[in-house]
């Protein structure tokens, strides 16, 4: 049996974007061919795709850095070079992709939510290639003799998280016999013993019964304190939070503590209620277990009163003879039937998250702001125009020419006379620095030239 992992961290990398090529037409009886540089391709992606066939993370848990195909240079005679083949990390269904902070390693913000076979996500975006030479030619530029270099790929780390994907749960304290209750609903075979937290990871089993088949989850026992991360309250509970059904399992005879039936059901739904409030309101249905045990009446007709005050349905069952069980397995699996056709009539059309991611990234890359950095040094800081700087051949001065066009054409050069930016003070950006000349002095200007954005 594969192990069970259900959270995980990786750093993930696009592949490189291949460097645009500089080169001129030469054949014979053209003594003077134009530009012909190829573009370079464009890096392969890092995809996370949900996948029905996987039950566990158990791929990430001791290989943690995942990396993309680089594209390949663009090369003369107009020969494109060839994209990086994208990366497809595999997850189970019920995964949640979350964006690390890369310092702190804190959550930021939830990238998405794969509940459906193959959704996939976008999460490190392959570098764009560089532009051949022959993008940059103008009425008045006929032989650029400069390409862009290809767009070195993000590096971060993401979070994995993986929520089972179940109708219903089974919760409750610990060795109250929601092990035996699905291994007698079920083909679901989990280790059952008569010692707290025998279960320490949750089982899935697919339940027959009449007309119905469903899922059902069996959650490792809970305990007062669980909502605050008491035991590993919070590693059970997050299972619980897809559920449609939670079936909340009792055990009658107070087990080896005498504990009292009714304070254990309140316990647990104030835990509920304490993790996500959403819970308290998720339908219930509340099973007592082990009626088979001489003199229980009494204590079952109290725990059924109290069930029935609070709106939820109430079984008495015996998971070791069986009595009960087939009612209990019918009674569920017409409920999950309500609940299904209830969430299909108004579910909405899942969300493209690659679409999402992308406008993010877009957001963060056409922002920039330019801050202080000692007397007149200045540093600009933004995804988008440290792209730029890095994707420009600084050894070429018709690049960095260009460069500083695109420069006035995207407002870095009005945001720092903005911020107080004089002639004559240094500019910062990524790891390069410069002069600035003012935003009047651009001798360079073509108005035939693109008007080109931070992409």
């Amino acid at each position: 049996m594969p192990q069970f992992t259900d959270i995980c961290r990786i750093n993930v990398k696009g592949g490189d974007g291949g460097a645009g090529c500089m080169s001129f037409r030469r054949e014979a009886y053209v003594p003077k061919g134009g530009p012909d540089g190829g573009d370079g391709g464009r890096g392969g992606n890092v995809v996370i795709q949900a996948s029905a066939q996987l039950s566990s993370l158990v791929d990430y848990r001791f290989k943690h850095h995942f990396r993309a195909e680089r594209g390949t240079h663009g090369q003369g005679s107009r020969r494109d070079g060839k994209n990086g083949e994208d990366l497809i990390l595999k997850v189970p269904m019920g995964t949640v992709v979350r964006e690390l902070d890369p310092e702190t390693q804190e959550v930021l913000f939830d990238i998405a939510d794969l509940t459906h076979d193959g959704e996939r996500v976008i999460v490190a975006p392959g570098g764009t290639g560089g532009r051949g030479n022959t993008h940059f030619v103008t009425s008045t530029r006929r032989a650029p003799a400069f390409a862009e270099k290809g767009e070195p790929a993000e590096e971060h780390w993401i979070e994995l998280e993986m929520k089972l994907m179940a109708d219903a749960a089974l919760v409750g304290m610990p060795s109250v016999g929601k092990s035996s209750l699905i291994a007698r609903m079920s083909a679901a075979r989990p280790k059952i013993a008569d010692y707290p937290f025998t279960t320490l990871v949750p089982n899935l089993g697919m339940v027959r019964a009449g007309d119905y088949s469903y899922v059902v989850a069996d959650v490792p026992g809970l305990i007062e304190g669980a909502s605050t991360g008491r035991g590993l309250g919070h590693q059970f509970l997050r299972h619980i939070e897809r559920t449609a059904l939670i079936m909340h399992v009792i055990d009658i005879t107070g087990g080896f503590e005498g504990r009292d039936p009714i304070e254990d059901y309140r316990i647990i739904n104030d835990e509920l209620a304490a993790y996500a409030s959403e819970l308290a309101d998720r339908p219930q249905v509340v099973v007592a277990n082990k009626c088979d045990v001489s003199g229980m009446t009494e204590r079952v007709a109290e725990l059924k009163r109290v069930v029935l005050e609070d709106g939820h349905d109430f079984f008495a069952v015996s998971a070791l003879t069986g009595a009960g069980m087939q009612t209990l397995m019918l009674a569920v699996g017409e409920r999950v039937a309500e609940l299904r056709k209830a969430l299909a009539e108004s579910d909405e059309p899942a969300e493209d998250f690659t679409e999402l991611w992308e406008r993010r990234r877009h957001a963060r890359d056409r922002a920039f702001t330019v801050v202080p950095e000692g007397e007149r040094i200045w540093r600009v800081l933004g995804k988008g125009v440290e792209r730029l700087c890095v994707q420009t051949d600084w050894e070429n001065e018709d690049a960095v020419i260009y460069l500083q066009h695109r420069f006035s054409r995207i407002g870095v050069d009005d945001a720092l006379e903005a911020a107080g930016c004089e002639a004559g003070d240094e500019v910062r950006i990524a790891g390069y620095s410069f002069a600035y000349e003012g935003a009047d002095a651009d001798p360079f200007i073509d108005d035939d030239d693109i008007d080109e954005e931070v992409e």
